[in-house]
This record gives structure tokens, sequence and C-alpha cells, in this order.
């Protein structure tokens, strides 16, 4: 045959090619598994050979020895450590397991008390501030805790969080960036953060908010100052925190406590010029927990706030230095307790509301919280996972998910904030959901009524703190 000839039209040069190929790729499907399994099999003999034999100070199991020793998350940690002089900023919070709710269970009610059937209908309702002008009423004893623009969270990511704690009917705290006018128009319950910064919310922001917090410390930053390095910030962030167009980059910082307030008398004026601005609404003090807990509480009721708000060790945050995150604080668990039983011993629990925080994850931890004392409860690092839901696959498996919510994330500009907002509001309403069975299995009415008669414990230890049975 001809290499000019051709056959259907196709020259015959162009089928000897074709034939080639096929011939050439089924001889290699052949031998390509067998080459295969000789090479696997001579590397793993090796490998078992030299881990059997090698002295032990040059055995790859020296390794395995040590990671198991330190572990594999304080392993990795310390190699960053290694790869710079600078304090390890750790985000999301602290790794360490603490006494915490899980050790705890509700006790199910069945013959002397019934349990409500599923039609009856529970109140979820929750009214923070009580004694304020302008009590806080939301619809769910939960909140979205601080998360500042700017200075943790990017500008999409904070719209998602208002419009979907505004879909549940519950509140949303602006953190400590700057306040966005546009979050009084997305935001239902919006909470204004008051800090000691440059970017300190102006009194129209003030004017605007549900509730003022205060704050003067969180679980995992403690009471220390804040740095904002100015590789996180763009001009537009800058623009927000009001300083100018023209002003360089720079370091920024967020200081320790309220400038100018160094005595309870200083702290009593604060709180009457908040009142004031706020024309009403709810003044809360944020602080975290640790052993002069009792005596910050007293300090802080007798300054006439309406809510305290406690974090514990649990805590997150966007980046804090690691030995603040993981060594420093009273477990949440442990000062929900603490508060409680320090405001009934003096008198204190009808004059103030309690909010909790810090590594509240479930349905289950809200109401274990709620029947230890707690007014309501903050949800941080929960409701960040849940507002990216199944946007996170824009991340994975390279970066992590956090990356679309950074306010310094490489993705965030990819985040969908409709649909953020709509998985918030799922995850909020699906919370309120569980809840409600779990209030009727102990045979209540409302949230509220559940108390820690309703508990018992299976840790000695939660025992032991939450001062429940020990089953």
């Amino acid at each position: 045959m001809d290499m000019y000839d051709t056959f259907w039209g196709i020259p015959s040069w162009l089928w000897l090619i074709v034939l080639l190929v096929v011939l050439g790729g089924t001889l290699a499907s052949l031998l390509f598994p067998l080459w295969l399994r000789r090479f696997l099999n001579q590397q793993i003999d090796q490998t078992v050979t030299r881990l059997f034999t090698e002295a032990y100070t040059k055995n790859l199991l020296e390794g395995v020895n040590a990671v198991r020793k330190v572990g594999i998350q304080t392993t990795v940690e310390n190699e960053l450590r290694a790869h710079t002089p600078e304090p390890l900023s750790k985000p999301i919070g602290t790794h360490r397991n603490f006494p915490d709710f899980d050790g705890l269970l509700f006790s199910p009610v069945q013959l002397s008390v019934q349990p409500l059937d599923h039609t009856v209908p529970i109140s979820l309702e929750t009214k923070i501030g009580k004694h304020a002008e302008k009590p806080m009423i939301l619809s769910m004893p939960m909140m979205v805790t601080a998360m500042g623009y700017g200075v943790s969270i990017s500008k999409p990511f904070i719209h998602a969080i208002a419009k979907g704690t505004a879909l549940a009917n519950t509140a949303m705290n602006a953190g400590q960036g700057p306040v966005l006018s546009e979050l009084r128009e997305y935001a239902r319950h919006m909470i204004v953060q008051y800090h000691g910064a440059p970017w300190r919310p102006s009194e129209e922001a003030l004017r605007a908010a549900d509730m003022i917090e205060i704050r003067y410390g969180q679980g995992a930053n403690v009471g220390c100052g804040t740095v904002v390095p100015k590789k996180t910030l763009t001009r537009e962030i800058m623009s927000d925190m009001g300083f100018s167009p023209d002003e360089p980059l720079q370091d920024l910082y967020i200081p320790v406590g309220i400038p100018g307030i160094h005595s309870l008398a200083d702290l009593k004026q604060l709180v009457h010029y908040l009142r004031k601005a706020g024309r009403g609404v709810p003044i809360a003090l944020k602080m975290a927990a640790g052993l002069d807990l009792e005596r910050n509480i007293e300090m802080a009721v007798k300054a006439g706030v309406d809510v305290i708000v406690i974090d514990g060790a649990q805590g997150g945050t966007h980046s804090s230095p690691a030995i603040l995150v993981d060594d420093f604080g009273l477990p949440t668990l442990s000062a929900l307790c603490r508060a409680e039983q320090f405001l009934c011993q003096k008198d204190l629990r009808d004059q103030v509301d309690l909010v909790i925080s810090g590594g509240i994850r479930t349905p289950g931890d809200i109401l274990k919280a709620l029947a230890l004392g707690a007014d309501g409860v903050y949800m941080g690092t929960a409701a960040l996972f849940a507002a990216t839901h199944t946007q996170i696959t824009k991340a994975l498996p390279f970066e992590p998910p956090t990356q679309l919510a950074f306010a310094d994330g490489s993705l965030f500009e990819q985040y969908d904030v409709e649909k953020g907002a709509q998985s918030l509001a799922n995850y909020l309403r699906s919370c309120s959901e569980e809840m409600k069975v779990g209030v009727r299995a102990v045979g209540k009415k409302s949230v509220h009524d559940v108390s820690k008669s309703d508990l018992m414990a299976w840790d000695a230890e939660a025992a032991r703190v939450a001062g429940v049975p020990l089953i």
C-alpha cells in the first residue's frame, strides 16, 4: 500500500500512526503494573530492612518517637517558631483539652415528670440587659461574637454575619474594627464594642447600637493589647478607620484596657457616658476569666453595667501569641460556674445578665451553659465555619477555610456574601430547633427554665466544677 493511498478518505500513513499508538499503549499498560510492583517492592524492602537494622540514633523511628512525645501540633508549632524569631501568632483558639461541657449530660424525664410532646411550643426568646431602658430582645439565646472588620475579618464576611444574624433574628458584634455604616442596615441587632483604639466607635455608631460592650479582655488574648500589622491592612481598611488616604501604611495598636480609665469612679463615668450616647441600650463589659474573676465582676456591677460578658480560655481570635491562647485564663466551664456562684452569693444575680463565650460549639453546649446560669452565649469559631460552609471548596485542599474570611486572607474576594449569610442563618436556626428538642426532653417550656437540677456528669472533674451529681 502506498503511503499516499487513502482508506475511508484518511491517508494510509495516518492509519499507520494510529496503529502504532494503539499497540504501544496496549504494551505499556501490560508492562507498567509489573514495573511499578517491582519498584514498590524494592523500595519497601529497603525501607523495612533499614528501619529494623539501623541504630536507633540514626533510625527514622527516632523522629516518630519525638513526635509522639511532643505531639504533632506542638511539633509543627515549634517548627514555625524556628522559622522566625517573632512570637507565634495562633488563630481560632487553643487545642488543649480542658474540663468542659462534654463531661456533662442532661437527665431525661419520663414518669414522675413527663417530657413534652413535639407539638408543644418552646420559648427561646432571650432578653439581654433586662434592667436597661431598651433591653435587647432576641429570638434565641445565642449571638455571634466580636469579629472586627479590618483587624480580623474581611468586609464581605462581616456583611454576611450581619445579614445571617438578621435572618435568624439574633445579634452580631461589630468587634474592634471600624463600625461600618451599612452594618446598621444589614443587622437586625448590632452590638458595638467600645475599645481603646484611635478608631473607637463614634457617637453616631454608639447611637446605632442595640447594646454597647466595653471590651477589657478576651479568652485568646486575655487583657493584652493587640498589634494590627501593616501587612494585613489595605488603603480601604485604613480609610474606613478614619485615616487619611495620604497617610502611609503602618502597624496599628489596640491598647490595653480603655485609656483614661484608672479607677471605679472613672469606669462609672464611662458607663454613664455610654448609656447616654446609646440612648438607653444595655451596657456590657467583656473580660477574660482569671483568678480575680469575682473581684472584676464586683467592680463591673458597681460601675453600673447591665451585662457581664466572660470569655473563657477556649475562646479564639484571628491571631494572638500562642502562649496567651494556650497557657492563660480559666476554662469556660469553670469561669461560668464561678461567676454564677459569686453573683448568687453576693445577691447580685438579679442586677446583671451573664453572657458566656469560649469554645461553645453545639446546641448541647449552649443548653448546658444556660442551665448553669448563663442568660445568653456568644459563638465565634462555630459561626465562622458555618458562614463558610460549602464555600470552603474554594480554599481546600491548599489553603485553610479561614482564607475566605480573614481580612488578610488570600481568597476573601471569592466569598459569596448572600450564600454565607444563608448558611449562618441555617446553622443558628438548626441549633435553635435542636435546643427545643432538649428542652422538651427535660419537661420544660422555656429554654430559660432549664437549670442545674437537669444536669448530671459522667466526668469527675466536670462534676466537681459544675457542682452536679456524678453518675
